[in-house]
């Protein structure tokens, strides 16, 4: 599938899925699978920068960094996703969206502070071409919080898996290990990176895997990045 059929297809599959999202998305930033991510992320990003939600779906976590004091920019490819999430900028000043590219981001070079990107960058074409391009965007010293699915997340059977029985699939199989490693090999260092507990499993009874195995039992891993800066 060439990249332009790929942004095709995958914003018609999540222009489709949007109204199923919806139902749930509050849920999992509040108490499921997202809860802790805002807080990850305020531990180490300033409040008051501008933060750019890339895959920012129906808006609710770009709401949320907007309530902990950041000024918010939500994209995202569907366009009925970027229906939703503007409802939600009546109840806050610093907080807009725009339906893009993440190819080709509506910001200019060194524009933003920082960037979210909650398991949006698993379902673009070429997952180096985007980093490439949010490094562009993102000041020098500036940071970049990351979800990657883990390697038995739910999501992966639906939109990855088929792609064994020959069908064209929107889901790069990119697991977390493999994206720290394209981060850091490409102007990004590790700052903080946390995992988020597949249903049944207790992290606290793991202390003695390494961070691999623990990734191995993960709905999805964080990650703290932040971008160098070159002298």
């Amino acid at each position: 599938m060439n990249i332009h059929t790929w942004h095709k297809e995958s914003k018609k599959e999540w222009d489709d899925f949007a109204p199923k999202w919806v139902k749930n998305s509050q849920e999992m930033w509040e108490t499921g699978s997202r809860k802790n991510i805002i807080p990850f992320f305020s531990d180490y990003v300033q409040s008051g920068l501008k933060v750019a939600d890339i895959g920012c779906g129906d808006g609710v976590g770009s709401l949320k960094l907007a309530q902990a004091g950041f000024e918010v920019t939500g994209i995202d490819l569907s366009s009925v996703m970027i229906d939703f999430a503007k409802g939600k900028t009546v109840r806050h000043a610093n907080l807009s969206f725009i339906q893009g590219d993440f190819n080709d981001l509506p910001f200019k070079d060194e524009e933003m502070d920082a960037a979210m990107v909650i398991n949006s960058l698993e379902y673009t074409g070429e997952p180096l071409t985007v980093m490439k391009e949010i490094q562009r965007v993102i000041k020098p010293g500036g940071y970049m919080c990351v979800g990657i699915l883990g390697p038995t997340a739910e999501p992966r059977k639906n939109f990855s898996y088929p792609r064994l029985l020959g069908d064209e699939v929107i889901m790069n199989t990119m697991l977390p290990w493999e994206f720290e490693k394209m981060a850091t090999e490409t102007g990004w260092k590790t700052v903080a990176d946390t995992g988020v507990a597949k249903r049944g499993v207790d992290y606290t009874k793991l202390g003695h895997f390494s961070k691999d195995l623990k990734q191995a039992v993960s709905f999805m891993w964080l990650f703290l990045l932040q971008k160098e800066v070159v002298e």
